[in-house]
């Protein structure tokens, strides 16, 4: 990387001036509801150009630009690869806004083409699949991203400092998760809740949110085994409130709106973990994080998304007494807008990705496991694959 890249890269990792004079290129895959929230991200931009979109339903990705104001872009590909073999776009990057089970395909084909990828959480629906796409980015040289927002916030990074100064000392036992009380995700259609498109259900929505804040914390250590167990009681009550009228999304519903597991970690340290779309309580419990020489609460919020609820508390010891410091919430806002600039700017000066597959595949594997043990009803072992 030249000097001067690199200087304007670094003074980027700041909130600094945006070099406009240099246009990315970038194309949306996958016109659905999230893909909404990048494109209005990048829009933000002024040194972006939305060139190309494309979606599987004919007409949906027209309609999407045009309710952007877009018209004079190219929009008719039937899928991604039509729009990913088209060179004259000459892509810098995209953004995989796809539905769960269709993240893989996109992603590889586009690291395969040359081009940098932002793709949507979850990583994938099985560790297999986010393995395969691993082993694409590696072999690309590309830079490969995973749309954990929550990692830009400011009391996201102060968890990590905690247990990084040593306060906390060694950390042995976690407990965390979140719910929503009533939190089935179908005013945006089925997508969420039908097997063939998501797989997965609370685990991969939020649950990857709850794991990351926390292995992210304490430097992502492989998992090794895991105790899981999910049930589906809620989304399948034809009643259920969020319905309305839909009674038939009961029949549709296809995966877990609500997962909890016991996970042992290297290191010797226990993950005690719970997640909610729908459940008779306001919250699964805060997240607790115990080390030997303190512990950190961090509250709970009561529709969690990867946020913090409140001020967190240290309670440890100082001159033998045993103390409780609160630590201020600190106001941060637009991490939708973080996230899409922090990989804009590793593509655009030859920067790490900001958050890593080689963390993300621990976090997928994880679900994956949880996923297996509830079906064999049984703990399995975690075997991460040769990437």
């Amino acid at each position: 990387m030249a000097t001067k890249d690199l200087n304007a890269f670094k003074e980027n990792q700041e909130v600094k001036t945006v070099d406009a004079s240099r246009k990315l290129r970038v194309g949306i895959i996958g016109c659905g509801w999230i893909a909404g929230a990048h494109m209005a991200s990048y829009l933000k931009q002024p040194d972006v150009e939305i060139v190309a979109a494309c979606d599987l339903i004919p007409g949906k990705a027209r309609k999407f630009m045009a309710d952007f104001g877009i018209t004079d872009i190219p929009m008719d590909y039937p899928s991604h690869k039509e729009m990913l073999d088209d060179e004259s776009l000459q892509l810098d990057a995209v953004s995989v806004c796809t539905y769960n089970r269709q993240h893989c395909a996109p992603t590889i084909y586009a690291l395969n083409k040359g081009v940098n990828v932002l793709l949507e959480k979850p990583f994938s629906v099985t560790l297999d699949e986010a393995a395969e796409v691993v082993r694409a980015e590696k072999k690309s040289g590309k830079i490969l991203s995973i749309g954990f927002q929550p990692r830009m916030d400011a009391n996201m990074k102060q968890i990590k400092k905690i247990v990084e100064s040593g306060e906390l000392g060694k950390i042995y036992y976690i407990q965390t998760g979140g719910g929503r009380r009533r939190g089935i995700p179908t005013p945006f259609g089925t997508s969420f809740i039908e097997d063939k498109t998501a797989g997965l259900g609370a685990l991969a929505d939020i649950g990857c949110y709850s794991l990351d804040m926390c292995l992210n914390a304490i430097g992502y250590p492989k998992p090794l085994t895991v105790s899981g167990y999910k049930s589906d009681f809620f989304g399948k009550d034809p009643n259920y409130v969020g319905y309305g009228e839909h009674h038939e999304y009961a029949d549709l519903f296809g995966v877990d709106d609500f997962a909890a597991a016991f996970i042992r970690l290297e290191g010797d340290i226990i993950v005690d973990f719970r997640i909610s779309w729908a459940m008779n309580m306001d919250t699964a419990g805060d997240t607790l994080i115990l080390g030997t020489k303190g512990g950190l609460k961090i509250p709970s919020t009561e529709c969690w998304n990867g946020s913090v609820g409140g001020p967190m508390k240290i309670y440890h010891e100082v001159c033998g007494q045993q103390v409780c410091t609160e630590l201020p919430i600190i106001g941060d806002t637009d991490l939708f807008d973080k996230k899409i600039r922090s990989f804009l700017d590793a593509v655009k000066y030859g920067g790490k990705a900001p958050v890593p597959t080689s963390q993300i595949l621990y976090n997928q594997a994880i679900l994956d496991g949880i996923k297996r043990s509830a079906d064999a009803g049984k703990e399995v072992t975690i075997e991460i694959p040769e990437v």
